[in-house]
């Protein structure tokens, strides 16, 4: 079986590709694409306003954002890709534990990639979703993803990657520093902002601001501080992403949480531009320390750590990052796993 009949499950409430908040969508494109260069036979079951080289099966024209959350739209878009299960020899599920949990219900084998942390309530969650969807592998983003629960059903381990092309390397030392994330403590935008204020050097943040959550954040420690260089950009566009990252200094990503991967790191290393992040999460599995970026035990460490990453070489940062997150290796890790869940788990 050379060649598999896939079927890409995306999460409903943002477009593949998003044109603006989505790290997910990113992929789900990327893979989709990957997957039919390499000759399969690949749905993607996305909202109708997504572009993509597999065949599209869309039940919303357009990605209903407006309802991020809610229940009753994920689990429609979900059964409109289960329903057609027996079309496929494999279903890649990348929308979540409701769509992982129906995957009980078909007879075809289902991998899910695990996209969010495994703490508290979601890892419980999963344990669950394993036990009533015996037919259900998982794959993690990072090793370090499956720490909380290591005895989930996992088939493999598929790293994140980028489309180079998107992502041109621009060699040179910019002097600003840069913060991409959503509008949450985890994230730390305001652990940035101390940095900034210690360096007294200017900062760029740019990220999502749409739940009452980060609006509440957003205006206690965030806002109060958008003086003296420090300035908020809003959620901004891929290309306007792309060029603060090829113009800052450095990024930060001082992140007080179990980061399941961090896509603004790859993002970042491949503009040429080093990251600098606190050990956490998955940062150890991204950055190779003092190639790529610099890692430090605490933010607090930043504005000591800017010299070396100064004296990184850009291009070293593109090559580490061609080299560990290339589109063509997750491709075919991904279709490794999906060989490896028919043979455990078709009837």
């Amino acid at each position: 079986m050379d060649r598999l009949r896939i079927a890409v499950l995306a999460p409903v409430w943002f477009a593949v590709p998003p044109t603006g908040y989505g790290g997910i969508e990113w992929i789900v494109s990327l893979l989709a694409d990957g997957l039919v260069d390499a000759g399969h036979d690949v749905t993607l079951f996305a909202s109708g306003d997504s572009q993509t080289k597999a065949k599209l099966s869309a039940l919303f024209d357009v990605a209903p954002s407006h309802l991020i959350g809610q229940a009753e739209t994920e689990i429609r878009h979900a059964l409109a890709c289960y329903e057609r299960a027996d079309d496929f020899d494999v279903v890649n599920d990348h929308s979540g534990p409701p769509a992982a949990a129906l995957s009980g219900a078909v007879a075809t084998p289902v991998v899910h990639t695990v996209h969010g942390p495994l703490n508290g309530v979601p890892g419980e969650l999963y344990e669950s979703v394993a036990r009533v969807a015996p037919r259900l592998g998982l794959i993690s983003v990072s090793l370090n993803q499956r720490k909380p629960k290591p005895d989930l059903p996992w088939i493999a381990n598929c790293p994140n990657a980028l489309e180079f092309s998107l992502y041109p390397c621009k060699p040179h030392r910019g002097d600003y520093l840069l913060f991409l994330g959503r509008m949450s403590p985890d994230k730390g935008a305001h652990r940035a902002i101390a940095v900034a204020m210690e360096t007294g050097l200017p900062l760029k943040l740019a990220g999502k601001r749409n739940e009452p959550s980060e609006h509440d954040y957003f205006a206690e420690y965030v806002e109060p501080h958008l003086v003296d260089g420090i300035e908020y950009l809003g959620e901004v566009t891929h290309g306007q992403k792309v060029e603060l990252l090829q113009n800052a200094r450095v990024t930060l990503f001082p992140i007080e949480w179990e980061e399941p991967f961090g896509l603004v790191m790859i993002e970042s290393m491949a503009c040429g531009t080093p990251v600098i992040a606190t050990r956490r999460g998955a940062v150890p599995e991204v950055i190779e320390d003092g190639r790529s970026g610099i890692v430090v035990d605490d933010y607090r460490a930043m504005p000591h750590a800017l010299d070396e990453a100064d004296a990184i070489d850009p291009w070293e940062c593109r090559r580490f990052v061609e080299e560990r997150f290339a589109p063509e290796r997750m491709v075919v890790e991904y279709v490794e796993a999906y060989r490896d869940a028919i043979s455990r788990f078709s009837q």
